[in-house]
């Protein structure tokens, strides 16, 4: 399921989020295991696919910005490649054009974040599918789903990870301590040592910012 992470920088980061919080140790190789699911999927040029309800909703949206924009590097382009895009616009290297501000990152969809297809899933289809038709439509073999639920049972996020399976998508849990129909399925669940909700996520943040950071470190340190 998950690329092996080898970068020292990588790996200190989940002894730092164990030193921060220690409550967390038990999902350490967790943690870094989500991580390498999605080096792996950046490597094969793959898609991650994240969604969540309410509070985890905003979290599916902040996973996403940490992955497609530096996070704690500053992921800079190569630069062949800001010449190809100065190319096109017509810009003079030594100006300041703005483009290399850019920055590299993972590809990633936060699937609470498509209003429009949202809306049209709910009114056209049925409001469990709001997630599950648009890892239908783009997640291909090899993609990573990562979905919140705090209470592991959210019917549109199990639909959405059921179909995922199906599309042969690896599929990652961040959900509570409770034992819940997320447990089975996922391939890799991480269970916040929490119940109630508003711990819960209180514990994902520092959980997902190690996995994002993590992943940073394996692919874009210099």
């Amino acid at each position: 399921m998950a690329a092996e992470l080898t970068r020292p920088h990588a790996l200190a980061v989940a002894e730092e989020l164990v030193r921060r919080y220690p409550a967390l140790l038990p999902l350490k190789e967790r943690v870094i295991a989500a991580a390498g699911a999605v080096v792996a999927c950046h490597r094969r040029d793959g898609l991650v696919l994240v969604c969540g309800n309410g509070g985890s909703a905003a979290d599916s949206g902040h996973i996403v910005a940490e992955l497609a924009k530096g996070f704690r590097l500053p992921r800079m382009p190569s630069q062949e490649t800001l010449r190809a895009i100065r190319t096109v616009a017509g810009t003079n290297a030594q100006g300041p054009d703005g483009f290399d501000k850019l920055q590299r990152g993972v590809r990633a969809i936060d699937l609470a974040g498509v209003t429009a297809l949202n809306t049209a899933v709910v009114n056209d289809l049925a409001g469990d599918l709001i997630f599950a038709q648009p890892v239908f439509v783009m997640g291909r073999p090899g993609d990573v789903l990562i979905a919140i639920s705090t209470s592991g049972n959210s019917v549109n996020v199990l639909k959405a990870l059921q179909v995922a399976r199906a599309r042969g998508l690896t599929t990652i849990g961040l959900t509570g301590q409770k034992q819940s129909k997320m447990d089975d399925a996922c391939d890799l669940v991480i269970k916040a040592p929490a119940s109630e909700t508003f711990e819960i996520q209180e514990f994902h943040l520092p959980i997902f910012h190690a996995i994002c950071a993590m992943i940073e470190m394996e692919l874009f340190l210099e």
